[in-house]
C-alpha cells in the first residue's frame, strides 16, 4: 500500500470557491484504494458550514515556531466519500468569513503557516506519506520546507512531492524581506534560481523548483505555459523543468453530473431520450426566467465567473448583435467584474424575453442551465482545464469554445463533411471570430437538426470522468515512488 497525501486550500464537500475544490474532492476517491491510501489536509476555516464542522473530531494540538513566535496548531479529522480529511486549526489565521481575503500579505502568512503545519503534523497523526501532492501556490512551500529542514528527520527522508498548477496566474508574491521573516527561510532560498522572481518572493515558484514533479490540468496548458504569452513570468523555470512537467486533464464527477439521475433538473434524460426530454427542460427554464417560451429557439447557456479571463470582453463586443437575432436566447449565471454584471443587467432589461441575467451563483440553477441549453458559450482568453465545458458535454449541451488549454483538449471542432466533432471552436482571440462560431452553430441547429443531434450523441458518449484521469495520476505516483 502506497500512502498519498493531498494538501490544498479548499476541497469539496467541506469548502469550495472554484474548480480546485472539485479536483481535491473528486480525485482522491477515484484513486484505486486497493493500492493507495489517499488522505487530504485542508485549513479549518471558520466559514466551513456548521454541518460539516459537526463531522470533525479533535485529534491533537501542539505549538510550532512560526513568524518569530510560538503558534497553536490544532488537528481535526473527518471522513467523506471514503476519504480521510485532516484540518489545520488556528483561529488567528483561519477565522475568516470567506476562505480567501484581499490582504495579500495575510494570505502569504496563513498559507506559509499551513504548509509548515501540515508537515509538522504528520508524525502526530501517524501517517507517513510516500508522496505529497500539493495544489497551487497556497501549498508551494511544502516542497521547500520538506527539503530545507524536515528531511533531516528520518521520518521525512525520501518523501516525494508533486506540485499541481491549476492556474499559473495566481502565484503568491510578496517582497523578499517580509516573506523571509514570516517563513523563517534563510536568504539562501531567495535567489533567482529558487524562490525569488523579479525581486519578489514567489511561493508557487518555490513549489515548482523543489517538487519532484510538476503537473498542470491539461496537456495543451502544459505546453502553453512554457511560452512567454501564457507563462506569467515563470516560463523560464517551467522550460528548465520541462522534463518533469506534464498535463493531466481534470475530470468531473459522473455521479453528481448525470442528467439521468440529476434531482436538480425538472426532467431527467439520457442519450436515448434527450430529443424529447431536453426540450422540456428548456421550456421549464424559459418559464422560470420569464423568457419567450419557444422550444425551437436556440438557447445559449453561460455559467462562469464574469471576468476578462473567461472572454467576456469578446461577448460584450457582440452582445447587441447576438441579441438582435430573433432566433437566439441567452441565459447567464455568475458574478464577477462589475462592468460585466451591469452589462448583463442592461441587456436583461432591454431584451427581457431573450436574455436572462442571473447575477449570483447557484448550484441548482447551473444544473438547470446545463440541462436546458442547446449550446454552451466559453470563449476564454486562457483556460488551464475548464470544468464547465465537461459538464456541458455530459448534459448534451454543445460547447462553443476558443481553442486554448483544456478547451482545445476536450472539445473537437465539428466537421459537417466528415460528421465528426463535439462542438464549435475558434482559434484567435477575436470577437468576430467568436460570433462566426456562434452563427455557424446556430445554422447547424436550425438547418441540420439531424447533424446537431448526432453532435449531442457524441457529446453524451464522451468520457471525461475522474476514473480516466485517476489512472494517469496513479502512473505518475508509481513512477515517482518506485
Amino acid at each position: 500500500m502506497k500512502n498519498i497525501l493531498f494538501v490544498a486550500s479548499e476541497g469539496v464537500p467541506f469548502i469550495k470557491t472554484g474548480g480546485l475544490a472539485d479536483v481535491v474532492g473528486s480525485l482522491p476517491k477515484e484513486i484505486d484504494k486497493n493500492y493507495y491510501d489517499v488522505r487530504v489536509f485542508l485549513p479549518k476555516y471558520s466559514c466551513i458550514r456548521q454541518e460539516m464542522k459537526d463531522r470533525m473530531e479533535y485529534i491533537t494540538s501542539f505549538y510550532m515556531d512560526f513568524d518569530w513566535k510560538s503558534m497553536y496548531v490544532g488537528i481535526l479529522k473527518a471522513e467523506a466519500n471514503g476519504v480521510i480529511y485532516y484540518f489545520i486549526d488556528n483561529e488567528e489565521l483561519f477565522n475568516t468569513y470567506k476562505p480567501y481575503t484581499d490582504d495579500a500579505l495575510f494570505e502569504i502568512k496563513r498559507f506559509s503557516f499551513f504548509s509548515k503545519a501540515v508537515l509538522s503534523a504528520l508524525p502526530t497523526i501517524g501517517f507517513r506519506p510516500d508522496l505529497i501532492h500539493c495544489h497551487d501556490w497556497q501549498t508551494g512551500l511544502v516542497p521547500v520546507y520538506l527539503k530545507e529542514r524536515f528531511q533531516e528527520n528520518e521520518f521525512y527522508r525520501g518523501i516525494k512531492t508533486v506540485m499541481t498548477i491549476h492556474n499559473l496566474r495566481f502565484q503568491g508574491k510578496w517582497n523578499v524581506r517580509d516573506v523571509e521573516n514570516i517563513t523563517g527561510l534563510s536568504g539562501y532560498y531567495f535567489t533567482p534560481d529558487k524562490l525569488e522572481a523579479y525581486k519578489d518572493a514567489n511561493l508557487l515558484k518555490g513549489g515548482i523548483v523543489y517538487a519532484d514533479a510538476i503537473t498542470t490540468v491539461s496537456p495543451t496548458y502544459a505546453e502553453e505555459i512554457k511560452t512567454q504569452y501564457y507563462g506569467e513570468g515563470l516560463d523560464g523555470i517551467l522550460n528548465a523543468r520541462a522534463h518533469d512537467l506534464r498535463g493531466i486533464l481534470n475530470g468531473i464527477d459522473y455521479d453528481e453530473f448525470n442528467p439521468e439521475t440529476d434531482r436538480r433538473i425538472p426532467h431527467p434524460y439520457n442519450a436515448s431520450n434527450f430529443r424529447k426530454e431536453k426540450i422540456r427542460n428548456k421550456i421549464e427554464l424559459q418559464k422560470e426566467l420569464g423568457l419567450r417560451q419557444d422550444e425551437k429557439c436556440f438557447m445559449i447557456g453561460i455559467v462562469s465567473r464574469l471576468t476578462d479571463q473567461k472572454g467576456f470582453d469578446l461577448i460584450a463586443y457582440v452582445m447587441e448583435e447576438m441579441l438582435s437575432l430573433d432566433a437566439i436566447q441567452v441565459v447567464v449565471l455568475g458574478t464577477g467584474e462589475e462592468r460585466y454584471e451591469n452589462m448583463f443587467r442592461y441587456f436583461d432589461e432591454k431584451y427581457s424575453d431573450k436574455l436572462a441575467a442571473n447575477i449570483y451563483y447557484s448550484e441548482d440553477m447551473s444544473h438547470k442551465i446545463y440541462a436546458a441549453s442547446d449550446a454552451f458559450l466559453m470563449p476564454s482568453l486562457f483556460e488551464p482545464c475548464g470544468l464547465s465545458q465537461l459538464m456541458a458535454l455530459r448534459y448534451g449541451t454543445v460547447p462553443i469554445v476558443r481553442e486554448t488549454g483544456g478547451l482545445k483538449d476536450t472539445v473537437s471542432p465539428y466537421n459537417e463533411f466528415e460528421q465528426t466533432g463535439t462542438g464549435f471552436t475558434f482559434s484567435n482571440y477575436n470577437a468576430h471570430e467568436m460570433m462566426h462560431a456562434v452563427r455557424y452553430a446556430e445554422r447547424i441547429f436550425y438547418d441540420k437538426k439531424r447533424d446537431w443531434n448526432h453532435i449531442v450523441d457524441r457529446d453524451m458518449a464522451a468520457d471525461f470522468s475522474w476514473k480516466v484521469s485517476a489512472g494517469k495520476y496513479q502512473l505518475m505516483y508509481d513512477w515517482l515512488i518506485g
